[in-house]
């Protein structure tokens, strides 16, 4: 592997590209978000990213987030979830625990009590099973606030939920009602 390859900035940069923007350095994923692993090491290279198919390794096995996602034979990858782009992840509907947690910035609290969690942007709203998780996605936005979902509640209403192959809980939309403050 390349030593001096800046994990994070190739991770960051693998996001940018396979969450959202593929087309920037001519790569193409198939309805499924996969990229053939061969075009994207060379596509990556040709636009300024040096990296081979090892550093590429390292960067998915080592990404705390579990953000990408190898097929069985290393042949193609994907992001797990966190798209804007168009594709057809094939979550299948899963029942939630009762209770799922959403951290946000508290400049953010006021809209998200008049209207929801909303998706904005991307496929769903990310939700965590566990306060650490949430607090650490939420501090990255600011003074951290941290929400409790009703989310056992919500499925029972008709709410479907899905858990990413990196463990994020999502959702197409969390109504006010089933959104409390914690602490």
């Amino acid at each position: 592997m390349n030593k001096k390859i800046n994990t994070t900035r190739v991770s960051k940069f693998l996001s940018f590209v396979l969450r959202h923007h593929p087309e920037k350095i001519n790569l193409t994923l198939d309805q499924q978000g996969w990229a053939e692993v061969t075009d994207l090491v060379e596509k990556l290279n040709n636009h300024g990213m040096t990296i081979n198919r090892e550093t590429l390794e390292h960067v998915v096995a080592t990404n705390t987030k579990k953000r990408f996602t190898f097929n069985e034979d290393h042949s193609k990858i994907r992001a797990n979830q966190g798209h804007s782009i168009k594709i057809d992840h094939g979550f299948v509907p899963i029942e939630p625990p009762e209770f799922l947690y959403h951290g946000t910035a508290k400049r953010f609290l006021s809209s998200i009590l008049a209207s929801g969690l909303e998706k904005r942007n991307r496929h769903h709203v990310h939700l965590s099973a566990d306060l650490k998780t949430a607090s650490e996605v939420g501090r990255r936005h600011g003074k951290l606030v941290l929400l409790s979902i009703r989310s056992l509640d919500m499925h029972k209403a008709g709410f479907e939920f899905f858990l990413s192959e990196n463990k994020v809980w999502l959702t197409d939309h969390v109504p006010v009602k089933y959104i409390q403050k914690k602490g």
